[in-house]
């Protein structure tokens, strides 16, 4: 870290988990590299038993299993000294703002360690490289088509633009689907946890589960119990209509089936 300056030491994290969703899901491993201001390093991996499934789909990004992970210890078992790694230091890592320190956060949380990180410098390398390497039309139009757009922000101009960088683009890489299906799924990938289209419901434990408001975490059926007020308080206010008919269905007795 020779290029800079810093007077405490920056511990950069990595980690891997049961999915995408931090405030659910659950860490499978955890990489900590300490740098100190004089250069000396740091270091702490481990694999972590999340005490739940590992979803398939995680496994085929990572390539961790259940049973890599089944007598490796518990978060629980590792938080104080994880937290004694990380205390009093600044955290580095690449998308950590949106992922990677809400997770930690969440877990330090479910075992009563208190982690502000919102005190902290944060070095997101994601958001240097987006900063640096801006991914507007303009910047698209000149990477692909070499060209520099002419009446920037006015419609036909852009537009024009944009089939262009697209034809460009599907001519450019070999990998992108050719079939406007798939070319669509590969625009709007979506979390494999989410019921409906906007995750407002997502699957925890093969249960359909809130993922937003004050009922955050907990089941639908829980809800439809302890809370039906709220579920009709929902019906009448502007939420998508898949929503809606999920939440209709679930007041009969009727709920998605992850089958």
């Amino acid at each position: 870290m020779k290029h800079l300056s810093f007077q405490k030491p920056i511990v950069f994290i990595d980690l891997e988990s049961t999915g995408v969703n931090p405030r659910f899901d659950r860490i499978i491993e955890i990489c900590l590299v300490k740098v100190h201001p004089d250069g000396k390093e740091d270091f702490f991996v481990s694999l972590i038993n999340p005490e739940i499934t590992i979803p398939q789909d995680s496994i085929e990004r990572h390539g961790i299993t259940d049973a890599d992970v089944a007598d490796k210890p518990k978060f629980e078992e590792l938080a104080q000294k994880i937290f004694e790694f990380v205390k009093d230091c600044d955290v580095g890592g690449f998308a950590i703002n949106r992922f990677d320190l809400p997770l930690l956060k969440t877990e330090f949380d479910r075992v009563g360690i208190s982690y502000n990180y919102k005190d902290l410098n944060l070095i997101d390398v994601m958001a240097i490289y987006h900063t640096l390497h801006p991914r507007d039309l303009k910047t698209a139009y000149k990477q692909y088509c070499n060209k520099d757009l002419e009446n920037a922000h006015r419609a036909e101009a852009d537009v024009r633009a944009t089939i262009e960088v697209l034809e460009s683009q599907l001519e450019s890489h070999n990998d992108l689907p050719k079939d406007i299906q798939e070319l669509h799924k590969f625009c709007n990938p979506k979390d494999p946890n989410w019921i409906d289209a906007d995750g407002k419901f997502i699957w925890k434990e093969n249960k359909v589960t809130f993922n937003f408001g004050n009922h955050a975490g907990k089941t639908l059926q829980e809800v439809v119990k302890d809370s039906p007020d709220y579920l009709s308080w929902m019906i009448n206010k502007d939420f998508p209509e898949d929503v809606i008919k999920i939440i209709k269905n679930a007041l009969n007795g009727i709920f998605p089936s992850k089958d």
